[in-house]
């Protein structure tokens, strides 16, 4: 299937309403293709500047506007960075994720940005930066410095956007994400389940991410953490059955991404994960704290990749004997989408 077609509401809700095991069939064969089977991509993510966020997203314990009891946190010293880093490859991360609670950068904490930047590459981590919103000077300067990733999150649909954050507006994300692309950092960018949106706003979210110029190469897809202190402490809890069906949908629409079970995942029994890596998730985040909300051990994650027999990937280049592999696998890639 052609990644460049423009992807329409109509045409994504054909897709997440097929029965369930048809839609999870054809996501996996479709993962299959592009990705090698039964392997898992981990990143590992550290809070660089914690809390005091002038926005107002309702579900953010790091909003300045949510009384929370956050503990806040200014920008952590290059050694901080250095020695998180080298333990989360030594724990078997390929990525190294940094987060600052801003709205956008101040240009005097750039140069030491760059220089975090640079510490984690030479660990052997790509890396990936989420700052809030970016300029033109600063997005090329961190590129120079060597950035792979950076994350910025549609969170939901523009229709619903307001109602999750007031602060700045769909536009400014969608501007945001050009600004880095021109910058050629890889994007990461998807949403939140469960913010209290309606399904055809879920479809209206995976509507902006396929019809960007280019997918974003990574697509963490979070479930609600309910934070005691934030406006949606008190949401419903999303069925594990329509998170999955979106991780199969969002495969399906795009086929090379890496789909990252994000934020949630300490809330979803085995079960539920198992299903959603059938379905095309290939990437976790790694580690007991993601920003300032809880993540499963380590251990927890070790035990559940034996009873799947799951590998995590060492590097993201794929040798030959892995090409082979996709190249295989394609014979099995017989399902329609139609």
């Amino acid at each position: 299937m052609s990644t460049n077609q423009l992807w329409t509401v109509d045409k994504i809700k054909k897709i997440l309403n097929k029965p369930f095991f048809d839609l999870l069939f054809i996501a996996q064969n479709i993962h299959r293709k592009h990705f090698i089977a039964n392997k898992i991509q981990i990143s590992t993510l550290m809070s660089i500047k914690t809390g005091l966020c002038p926005e107002d997203c309702k579900y953010c314990a790091q909003s300045a506007r949510n009384n929370t009891g956050l503990q806040n946190q200014q920008l952590v010293k290059l050694e901080q960075v250095i020695n998180a880093a080298k333990k989360a490859k030594k724990s078997g991360a390929t990525r190294f994720c940094m987060g600052a609670a801003w709205r956008n950068p101040n240009d005097r904490d750039i140069p030491l940005l760059e220089q975090m930047i640079k510490g984690v590459k030479n660990i052997g981590l790509e890396t990936c930066m989420t700052l809030g919103m970016l300029n033109k000077q600063q997005a090329e300067r961190l590129a120079k410095a060597g950035l792979d990733f950076y994350n910025h999150n549609l969170d939901t649909s523009p229709e619903f956007y307001k109602n999750i954050t007031t602060t700045h507006s769909y536009k400014d994300r969608l501007d945001s994400l050009d600004i880095i692309r021109k910058a050629n950092i890889k994007i990461c960018s998807g949403g939140i389940l469960g913010l209290g949106e309606t399904i055809d706003d879920r479809i209206s979210l995976l509507v902006q991410l396929a019809n960007l110029p280019k997918p974003p190469e990574s697509i963490p897809i979070n479930m609600l953490v309910k934070i005691k202190g934030t406006p949606l402490a008190n949401n419903n809890s999303i069925d594990p059955f329509e998170f999955i069906r979106i991780i199969a949908t969002t495969r399906i629409i795009m086929p090379t991404s890496y789909i990252r079970l994000a934020a949630g995942r300490e809330y979803m029994n085995e079960q539920t994960q198992a299903l959603c890596f059938i379905s095309g998730a290939n990437s976790i985040f790694y580690g007991e704290k993601l920003l300032t909300t809880s993540n499963p051990s380590c251990k927890k994650d070790k035990l559940l990749f034996s009873k799947l027999n799951i590998i995590t990937e060492e590097s993201l280049v794929n040798t030959v004997n892995e090409q082979k592999q996709i190249f295989n696998n394609n014979k099995y890639y017989d399902a329609s989408i139609q």
